[in-house]
């Protein structure tokens, strides 16, 4: 269904959609792939999106939709890279992320939270990628990763951070250690560690420019994010629980979607509150005129 890059039809609504789940690693996932394969539908079924315009991502070297390269952290950079350069005023701009994130602790830069790419290569900088875009253009977020209500710390807080309990679960939380992924890198040597640089391990979004970003988070920025196992008694497939709360919203919504970021962000909340998914409060960072838009719309 997907198909090449956005770079050769550079619609009104433009996507790079990632999922990693990280396969024959000590830190592997089970649900970020199907997350990402159910977003991209969504987009094409119910949001409006060109398959044409949608970059799709995933470290499963056996599906079809690999061929688009894996999610490496320079791939990834690259896939945001076309899609901002063809951007025009008055597009709409999409990045969806489900796998681990961390908190970097270099001794270059200040801590600060960032996604995690499939080979652990931390040099995704939303910072540059956003200051490039254009006027009267917006760059909408939906990250479904540990720690992702700090992905963006110029923005203001729309929703969150709120109180929330701790239980026992199956469910495994989305984030790795930085000092883990260090090790972890540090083991392959320079041939499969080499995209990695410390100098590369920032804090993503930081010193945001504009009014273009809206972050919509699977958690605050202390909180974790749930992978779950999925149950196939039941039908169910592993999944993240933020993405998949937010794709069962927006499909049982009335055509067109009229469903505003902050209308959006508040239904997952109790949405995963009523299924006693109490591990992650999701957030909305945004200005007080893009809380109000609706997701994904046109820009106003």
């Amino acid at each position: 269904m997907m198909a090449a890059h956005p770079e050769e039809s550079c619609g009104k609504r433009m996507a790079v959609v990632v999922g990693c789940n990280y396969p024959k690693t000590q830190f592997q996932l089970h649900g970020c792939i199907n997350d990402a394969l159910s977003m991209a539908d969504l987009l094409v079924k119910r949001m409006g999106f060109d398959p044409l315009n949608i970059e799709l991502l995933i470290d499963d070297h056996g599906h079809d939709h690999a061929l688009m390269g894996m999610p490496t952290g320079e791939n990834v950079k690259k896939a945001l890279g076309r899609m901002i350069d063809c951007a025009q005023s008055g597009d709409v701009l999409f990045f969806h992320f489900s796998g681990h994130g961390t908190r970097t602790k270099s001794h270059h830069f200040r801590e600060g939270e960032a996604i995690v790419p499939c080979r652990f290569n931390i040099n995704v900088d939303f910072k540059l990628l956003v200051n490039r875009l254009p006027k009267g253009a917006t760059f909408t977020i939906l990250s479904d990763s540990c720690h992702s209500g700090g992905l963006i710390d110029q923005e203001k807080e729309q929703i969150g951070p709120s109180s929330s309990s701790s239980c026992l679960t199956q469910n495994k939380p989305k984030f790795i250690p930085y000092e883990a992924i260090v090790q972890h890198l540090s083991g392959f040597g320079d041939k499969d560690g080499a995209e990695f640089n410390f100098k590369s391990a920032v804090a993503v979004g930081t010193n945001w420019n504009g009014d273009g970003g809206i972050l919509l988070s699977g958690c605050e920025a202390k909180e974790s994010s749930m992978d779950i196992p999925g149950n196939g008694a039941n039908g169910s497939r592993p999944h993240g629980a933020f993405t998949d709360a937010v794709v069962r919203e927006l499909s049982a919504a009335g055509v067109p979607i009229m469903i505003s970021n902050r209308e959006l962000v508040m239904r997952v909340r109790d949405l995963l509150k009523k299924e006693k998914i109490i591990q992650q409060h999701p957030c909305l960072y945004s200005t007080d005129q893009n809380a109000r838009s609706i997701f994904l719309g046109l820009p106003t």
